[in-house]
């Protein structure tokens, strides 16, 4: 009987190795699912989540997948939780538990909490190498064998996102395996290493989605960052590729640290830079830290998670689109994918060692960070007040849309008392009278510091060496009246009752009028015209009923639009109800001051047939944020024609020709530009924005030139005996980067002063705030308007340097010049950059729609 006993167990062990020993054979690595070695060639992104799909089968137990979403092109959008066997099935419990430890929801925690790190690779298309990487960093997890990874999984919870980019990475990698040779060409002359325009960088729309964290403008984000504010990790580290002849870098990070940043913040970078550097310098791979790469703008995939209580991190492997397969560098070294791939790895397994050796101090801190953001948060200014009265019902809704968006929590004002607060609009601290309606944003709420970021008028700058723009106020960005106060506002989170909309009393009227003043009336007025209803524009402020409008009032006769018949009505109602504009009506065309309706200021607006010049010699990210405005938010038809054929182009067949910024010596030689200025004085409406505003000035016909020719021919003409100071001009090489940003602007506001009687400043007041990027400005026009001009000390945040400032001031921003019976629009601020500037997409509409018909 024993010895059957004995039998039996053996053979049940015997079994159970067996088993296990099957289990391994059938989870395979990437090289035999695959069928190659990681580094051979490039893996499309369906051959990345089939395997992904495929671990998540073999070993449901440590893998969980998720699709969150889907890109503009219909890519799957996926995320990958990796934990210990008995952290996977309670993994809502966790996210939940987290959120209490946030104060963003109630409750206590409940079980063990391990702590969550958060990986995100290839938000970059053309930085390619960390989808191949992610590949093995979940084979390595989830392999039951690897006992380094059960023990990190104890304590952590890693979720991964293997490609935040599809339509990107499958741009690049495309394009790439077509052009390659067999196994790559390591020559830096290969055409493989010469990436055709637009790059795989982008995503659909041309959009750096590393730069949208914070305005969550493009789809990718703002599926991906739903999921992420409903977990909130202690840790989140970025995949990234910089220039091919570049070592790696890990943290810490450059200066400048924005102040919101906290000591422990910053201590974590150095603890992970610490775990990285011995994966490194144990492969003896050379690397870098605290250059380049900072933590400031909050809209990188370091900082936004950092301004949300996480430890933020960059890594940057050396190739990016460059490098292809093999790249021989000018060292003489070979830089090989298999190579970029080992570096990926080693950094994402040191970013989890870290998390899980550290998890301990990692949640009290997290907690730490949330309970001193709800009970005492940082800053000068303790509440911010949107004034309801003073804003367009558009831009106001469109600013608390935003703050929903991010997680923000915002009320309105309980009391009616005055408070003093500093004013946007003309940076002075002046009294406020408080009305229920006010919307007040408080300090005191969990997510107090991205509040604080976002809101703070001027953001301290420790150093000027900055990756990015330098200000991004949301009161200057969304355009609303908006107070910065010290000291706490009481609020109270029940909405006050909106004031019942005017009910239209005239079954029939003679006219509708909407005011303009936001994109949502520009919405409205697209879809009217889409819709074949005709509609007017005053041109000059009149008065009717009681009520006073401004130019710009959309006026939608029936008169015209007869040809509806009883549907017209309920077209311009149910239109106007859905973009949630208010319409007017009124039984005659007669006004009270001002122009009647049959007046010749108050013109038609036609359907403009629009075009848009794409391609080579045009910027990729200019074209892709005129192009999503468009199709993503007006739902406009808009024609991309092509630089490579567009000398053959009939411009005739359209009334808009919109140039993004660019290099535009090779695409308008001097007989396309005459072709163009032909159309124009036919009847064409060009729009050239930033530097290709730039490249037409000084050209004939082009009444635009840039400041400061002037004073060049000037100094050109000066004797050689005009006194001097001889050592001025000495300069110390170490200096060199610095010393350029004397004459730079990074991404500042300034108050534009605005001519508010033209037709391109229709909806704005005297002035209104763009986001300057570029001190290349020009001259006012002496036979054109002069619709938006920087006069002196219209500076308003951001930093500046001293050579920029001279020249950002008695400068045209916005002008027009009619040629012949057209008009060309010069935008030398782009009011569409990276599709957050809310305050400038009005001007835009109104160049494309309203100048000039």
């Amino acid at each position: 009987m024993i010895h059957t006993l004995k039998r039996f167990a053996a053979l049940w062990l015997l079994l159970l190795s067996m088993q296990a020993a099957v289990a391994q054979q059938q989870l395979q690595s990437p090289a035999q699912f695959l069928g190659y070695e990681l580094g051979q060639q490039f893996t499309t992104q369906n051959r990345v989540l089939d395997y992904v799909h495929y671990l998540a089968t073999q070993a449901p137990n440590r893998i969980k997948v998720e699709e969150y979403g889907r890109t503009y092109e219909n890519r799957p959008l996926v995320l990958a939780y990796v934990a210990s066997d008995e952290n996977l099935p309670r993994l809502e419990q966790i996210r939940e538990n987290n959120l209490r430890q946030a104060g963003l929801q109630n409750g206590q925690v409940q079980g063990d909490q391990p702590a969550i790190a958060w990986l995100s690779y290839n938000v970059h298309g053309n930085e390619s190498v960390s989808s191949e990487s992610v590949l093995q960093v979940l084979y390595d997890l989830v392999n039951p064998e690897n006992a380094q990874s059960r023990q990190w999984l104890q304590n952590t919870v890693v979720i991964l996102d293997p490609v935040v980019n599809p339509d990107g990475r499958e741009r690049y990698v495309q394009w790439y395996n077509q052009a390659s040779n067999r196994g790559g060409n390591a020559s830096p002359y290969a055409w493989e290493h010469y990436e055709p325009w637009p790059g795989g960088r982008p995503n659909h729309y041309y959009f750096d989605l590393n730069r949208d964290w914070a305005w969550q403008t493009q789809v990718e984000s703002q599926q991906r960052l739903k999921v992420y504010n409903s977990w909130l990790p202690q840790v989140h580290a970025d995949f990234h590729e910089m220039g091919a002849e570049s070592p790696y870098y890990f943290s810490p990070a450059a200066k400048p640290f924005h102040e919101s940043i906290t000591p422990w913040q910053r201590q974590f970078q150095h603890t992970i830079g610490e775990y990285n550097r011995q994966y490194f310098d144990k492969n003896n791979w050379l690397y870098f830290t605290r250059e380049s790469f900072d933590l400031f703008y909050p809209s990188y995939g370091d900082t936004w998670p950092t301004y949300n209580g996480a430890i933020g991190m960059t890594y940057e492997q050396g190739g990016s689109g460059r490098a292809g397969l093999a790249y021989k560098k000018a060292d003489g070294d070979t830089l090989t994918l298999t190579d970029r791939i080992a570096h990926h790895v080693a950094a994402s397994e040191a970013t989890i060692k870290a998390t899980s050796e550290k998890a301990d101090k990692l949640k009290q801190e997290f907690r730490k960070y949330y309970s001193n953001s709800l009970r005492n948060p940082g800053g000068e200014y303790k509440s911010f007040v949107i004034k309801s009265s003073a804003n367009s019902a558009g831009n106001l809704k469109a600013l608390t849309d935003y703050l929903q968006q991010q997680g923000i929590l915002y009320g309105y004002a309980a009391n009616k008392g005055a408070v003093k607060g500093y004013n946007y609009l003309n940076g002075k601290t002046e009294s406020i009278k408080l009305a229920p309606e006010d919307v007040v944003i408080s300090m005191y709420q969990p997510k107090s510091v991205l509040v604080k970021v976002l809101f703070e008028p001027k953001s301290a700058l420790e150093d000027s060496l900055t990756y990015d723009i330098t200000s991004w106020a949301l009161p200057y960005a969304y355009g609303v009246q908006a107070y910065a106060v010290k000291g706490k506002v009481d609020m109270t989170t029940k909405a006050p009752a909106a004031p019942a909309a005017a009910a239209i009393s005239i079954e029939k009227p003679y006219a509708y009028l909407a005011r303009w003043s936001s994109v949502q009336d520009l919405k409205f007025a697209t879809q009217l015209m889409q819709q074949s209803i005709k509609i007017r524009m005053a041109e000059l402020p009149f008065e009717m009923d009681g009520q006073k409008y401004e130019a710009g009032t959309l006026i939608i006769t029936r008169t015209g639009n007869e040809r509806l018949g009883d549907t017209f009505d309920t077209r311009v109602r149910e239109l106007a109800q859905q973009h949630g504009v208010q319409l007017a009506a009124t039984n005659t065309g007669f006004v009270s001051t001002g122009a009647d309706f049959g007046s010749g200021s108050v013109r038609y607006l036609k359907m403009p047939k629009v075009a848009l010049l794409s391609g080579e010699g045009t910027s990729p990210y200019g074209f892709g944020e005129i192009w999503h405005f468009f199709e993503q938010q007006i739902n406009y038809p808009v024609t991309v024609l092509n630089t490579s054929y567009f000398s053959q182009v009939p411009l005739q067949e359209f009334d808009v020709l919109i140039l993004p910024t660019g290099t535009y010596t090779k695409v308008l030689d001097e007989k396309t530009l005459e072709k163009v200025q032909d159309w124009v004085r036919g009847g064409g409406k060009l729009i050239a924005l930033e530097s290709a505003a730039g490249f037409l000035a000084g050209k004939k016909g082009f009444e635009l030139k840039k400041k400061g020719e002037e004073a060049e021919e000037k100094a050109e003409s000066k004797g050689k005996g005009d006194d001097k100071n001889p050592y001025e001009n000495l300069r110390t090489y170490v200096g060199r980067e610095r010393e350029s940003l004397e004459s730079e602007v990074q991404g500042s506001v300034y108050r534009i002063d605005l001519d508010k009687t033209h037709p391109l400043a229709f909806g704005y007041g005297d002035s209104y705030f763009a986001l300057i990027r570029s001190a290349d400005t020009f001259q006012f026009l002496e036979n054109g308007w002069n619709v938006g001009v920087l006069k002196k000390n219209n500076y308003a945040a951001g930093y500046v340097g001293q050579g920029a400032k001279e020249k950002l001031q008695d400068a045209l921003i916005l002008g027009t010049q009619p040629l012949g019976r057209g008009q060309i629009v010069y935008l030398a601020d782009n009011p569409l950059f990276r599709g957050f500037w809310q305050g400038g997409k009005l001007m835009f509409g109104n160049a494309v729609f309203v100048v000039g018909q």
